[in-house]
């Protein structure tokens, strides 16, 4: 019975001094929550508007206590759309705001010049919207795409160094704007089997992709790093916000800021 109770207590002191070593597998995964292609993505169902999802998606986030939120926005989208301008303006009351060009402009296809001139159209948008002393000069690349030659690489960064940008990185993406417009039309049909379909594989998809993409951070940096994770607003978005957020929360990860990712 000594020698059991003594082999016990070697495990355990093992398993802490297991655990001490490496304190980065056992520490929740920090992640910062970004939206890209404000004030719209995807279609609408009926009756649905882009204010009421933008609406329904601070009200989660405020809810669940998500640090602030950074939504970049393509301020070419509120032309001609009262209803996108409603949505920024709920949205930038509540979360911050970032640029993401004026018109998505994807810098692979245009040149650094004109890639500069899309993120300074976006700034009149940004300056009305942020509140008093709110840092807008976030800027998150169309597409991910820094630029197709290292002289349009080394261009923009030098040109977003000069006017105070930063450049809100991604390592976590599951690509969830697929979604948003099948659910539009599966609502407007009013197919309720295909819509449960839609929100199984949505949840199943973010967590194979999550996984997937901290696996490759930890091959790469051999320890846990600190995420961003790309996603958009849309209808679908909206709804199954909540049922992510509970499920990113259970497999470990802790939400932080933008700023401190």
């Amino acid at each position: 019975m000594k020698k059991l109770l003594l082999l016990v207590c070697m495990k355990a002191v093992l398993l802490v001094f297991l655990l001490a070593s490496f304190p980065a597998t056992c520490a929740a995964q920090k992640l910062a929550i970004t939206l890209d292609d404000l004030p719209q993505n995807g279609g609408l169902p009926p009756g649905v508007t882009r204010a009421e999802i933008t609406k329904a998606t601070v009200a989660v986030l405020k809810k669940r206590h998500v640090p602030p939120v950074y939504g970049f926005i393509n301020a070419k989208k509120l032309e001609g759309s009262p209803d996108g301008a409603e949505a920024l303006k709920i949205w930038a009351a509540a979360e911050p705001v970032g640029n993401h060009t004026y018109t998505h402009m994807d810098l692979e296809e245009n040149s650094a010049e004109a890639f500069e001139r899309d993120i300074e159209e976006d700034e009149p948008a940004l300056e009305l919207l942020a509140p008093a002393g709110g840092d807008w000069h976030w800027l998150r690349y169309p597409y991910l795409h820094e630029g197709d030659t290292l002289e349009k690489r080394h261009a923009v960064r030098g040109y977003l160094k000069e006017h105070g940008y930063r450049v809100a990185q991604v390592t976590l993406d599951f690509e969830d704007y697929m979604w948003n417009g099948p659910y539009a039309r599966c609502t407007d049909k009013k197919d309720e089997k295909s819509i449960a379909w839609l929100k199984e594989s949505y949840l199943k998809t973010a967590k194979e992709y999550l996984t997937l993409d901290q696996e490759m951070s930890q091959q790469i940096f051999g320890r846990n790093i600190k995420h961003v994770l790309l996603m958009h607003i849309g209808a679908f978005d909206a709804v199954m916000l909540p049922d992510l957020l509970a499920q990113m929360k259970k497999d470990g990860f802790k939400f932080i800021s933008l700023e401190e990712a």
